[in-house]
């Protein structure tokens, strides 16, 4: 057997976590899947797999393999599809990782226009607020949301998600629409502890090209933005968030923009990838449909908010 062909065995074996799931997927017989493992161990001399009767997981040794077997396999797909030039063409599995509400209300939506141009692809898509590791966790690429931190990873800027200010109408009827900034000390916010830094992040708005920003009081503070959300929305303060991710509240009037003329300034949307090598065309193909859905988004959400 050839060793793209162990290789996608033994990878396989590791993403099922056992020889019996790996061999119906891949329409091999249980005894090919376990020899052909066997047979990549004494190759490499090390032992791959940890082996129980309920469970198959990978050693050290065998994670780390399972890295490069994912990149080599990557490679030697987009090798063979080197020459044909149709989109059709695409073939294999993009890992992608994206924001939780990115995601749910963007992303996810608009994914049957991607595969219908590259029918031969799949996607795995991860839809989460944490912080992953793009080397450690096998991604392609993730989208993220907000500033940087510093690291070795190769970022494509891909615009900004305006930030707007709303409350409810039950706070407003309690406590006032404020009319600027100098009113904000009257008023109280839904606090927002970014999961990332465990930064409280203060309230902010843009004035004579400078950003500004004040601590605000509040009686509840959150760290996703469900829960952000789903407190604005029960009278408990005023929030600052992405347009598009109250636009139905908006709509129904479950929410009201208030500041229109004080607003935060806009979050950049960032691709990351992992490693400076050539990018495959299936990530180069994700990545400029992903820029235009975002500047797409950008753009509308530009107009006014609603």
């Amino acid at each position: 057997m050839d060793r793209i062909e162990l290789y996608r065995i033994f990878a396989k074996v590791v993403d099922c976590a056992s020889f019996t799931r790996a061999a119906d997927m891949l329409g091999l017989p249980r005894s090919s899947v376990s020899a052909a493992v066997q047979e990549l161990e004494g190759r490499l001399g090390t032992r791959l797999l940890n082996r129980t009767t309920r469970k198959v997981a990978p050693t050290s040794d065998g994670a780390a393999f399972h890295l490069r077997c994912l990149r080599l396999i990557a490679d030697v797909e987009e090798a063979e599809g080197l020459f044909r030039q149709t989109a059709t063409s695409l073939a294999g599995t993009l890992r992608v990782d994206v924001p939780g509400r990115v995601g749910r209300l963007i992303v996810a939506p608009a994914l049957p226009d991607f595969l219908e141009r590259h029918p031969g692809l799949q996607i795995e898509l991860g839809v989460t607020d944490r912080a992953v590791n793009l080397v450690e966790d096998s991604l392609d690429c993730a989208l993220r949301v907000g500033p940087l931190a510093q690291s070795s990873l190769i970022a494509r800027p891909l615009g900004a998600l305006p930030l707007i200010n709303v409350a409810s109408p039950a706070y407003l009827a309690r406590h006032g629409t404020p009319r600027g900034p100098e009113e904000l000390g009257a008023h109280w916010a839904v606090n927002y502890i970014s999961p990332t830094s465990g930064r409280t992040e203060p309230w902010e708005w843009q004035e004579g090209g400078r950003l500004r920003d004040c601590p605000m009081r509040s009686r509840v503070a959150v760290n996703s933005a469900e829960a952000y959300i789903a407190c604005c929305l029960a009278g408990l303060g005023m929030i600052q968030i992405p347009a598009y991710d109250v636009r139905a509240e908006l709509g129904s009037g479950a929410l009201t923009e208030i500041l229109p003329e004080h607003r935060a300034a806009p979050m950049p949307l960032t691709l990351l990838y992992p490693h400076r090598r050539h990018l495959s065309r299936r990530v180069q193909a994700f990545a400029g449909w992903l820029a235009g859905l975002m500047q797409r988004e950008a753009l509308l959400e530009a107009g006014g908010g609603a």
